[in-house]
């Protein structure tokens, strides 16, 4: 089954899943906004980024720490990481028990602040990302590789603070009878001044319209070149002082009748596009083929993720199992073969916006050689 918009989805989503809220199409719009952010997700640990992601982390502006800003996905440096066998898998999986499986020579635990997570739960929820502990530049973050009868793996890394590239997801509904939502404008100068004030690296736009970008090195040198250029060298850089407080940018939008469409763009995504490093367009096709393939006319494989997204959005329900934070662990496991089986299929849902005349394997190929980095001898730790 196919349809001609992700409007058209949300309708049949509002109808089938979301009758019984107040206004079912609102609720099938904020549905949607999770979807993306599944998405954006799941590719992501596909690209074998999962460790070095978290999760709504606030994070400093350059050189104004005293402003913060939430971030839907932040990768970090991973200083260390230690791979923890627990032979009894008896639930639920608290950090305060991961922390007492460390090695105390390689993490010790008196550097770090212990948080009152859960990895998996009783009801066997996964909290993704799952922070189990704070130092002072510094925490540690617990991912369940494996559980069986036989017990768990558990792999716990180090994230230093300061990410190298973050990701957020847009995505705006709109009311019936209306051409635009009201706030998209709006929400996207919200994005777009998040994305510049991360970053050491920042924008000049010359009269001529050329964009230009600029680094402040730590002896005061202020270092100029045309701007994909120097992002160019700094990712293929091993010098602290270009790569020491850059952040790569990149902004995930999605249609819904405000930002047109990846060769239209209206004034919402000329504004995220000149904000962000990189601009990638979830197509609406994409969109549609994964909602058909898990929820309404599920593939065999995802039946488990259709149920988890299904009890989350009932209208008895407890808690919600299906979040880019908390996910049901079945539903986990089958969206990462979906995922990695239909990776080249997958890609293709995006169209790259910015930079002009590139593609998603390029993003991938300079966020995993900031991933690679040597890190420590960045920061000097």
């Amino acid at each position: 089954m196919t349809y001609e918009s992700v409007d058209q989805l949300q309708k049949v989503l509002a109808r089938k899943v979301f009758h019984y809220t107040k206004d079912a199409k609102k609720a099938a719009g904020r549905a949607l906004g999770t979807l993306v952010e599944i998405i954006t997700f799941y590719l992501l640990k596909t690209w074998d980024l999962e460790y070095s992601i978290g999760i709504e982390k606030s994070l400093p502006e350059f050189g104004n720490p005293e402003i913060t800003h939430n971030v839907e996905y932040s990768l970090h440096p991973i200083l260390r990481r230690d791979k923890l066998n627990l032979e009894n898998s008896k639930l639920p999986l608290t950090a305060s028990r991961i922390m007492s499986e460390l090695n105390e020579s390689q993490f010790p635990t008196a550097d770090f602040q212990k948080l009152g997570m859960t990895l998996l739960s009783n009801a066997g929820i996964l909290r993704n990302s799952c922070n189990i502990a704070n130092g002072e530049k510094s925490n540690l973050v617990a991912t369940l590789a494996a559980i069986s009868s036989k017990g768990a793996q558990v792999m716990v890394v180090e994230h230093y603070s300061k990410p190298y590239a973050i990701f957020e997801c847009k995505r705006v509904g709109i009311e019936e009878g209306m051409r635009k939502g009201p706030q998209t404008i709006e929400k996207a100068k919200q994005g777009a001044y998040v994305a510049k004030s991360l970053s050491s690296l920042q924008k000049i736009r010359m009269a001529s319209g050329e964009l230009r970008g600029l680094i402040y090195k730590s002896n005061q040198e202020l270092y100029l070149k045309p701007y994909m250029e120097l992002i160019a060298e700094i990712i293929s850089s091993k010098d602290p002082e270009l790569l020491r407080d850059f952040v790569l940018t990149v902004g995930v939008v999605s249609n819904h009748g405000n930002w047109f469409t990846s060769d239209n763009h209206n004034k919402e995504m000329k504004v995220l596009a000149q904000s962000y490093d990189w601009l990638v367009f979830l197509k609406d096709e994409g969109l549609a083929e994964f909602i058909t393939e898990m929820l309404l006319s599920p593939a065999r494989l995802l039946k488990p993720a259709r149920n988890a997204f299904l009890n989350s959005y009932t209208a008895a329900k407890k808690k919600n199992s299906f979040t880019k934070v908390q996910m049901d662990y079945k539903a986990d496991i089958v969206l990462r073969k979906y995922f990695s089986d239909n990776l080249p299929r997958i890609e293709k849902w995006f169209n790259v916006i910015t930079p002009k005349n590139a593609s998603m394997s390029k993003l991938q190929l300079q966020i995993s050689e900031l991933r690679d980095k040597n890190w420590r001898a960045v920061h000097l730790l």
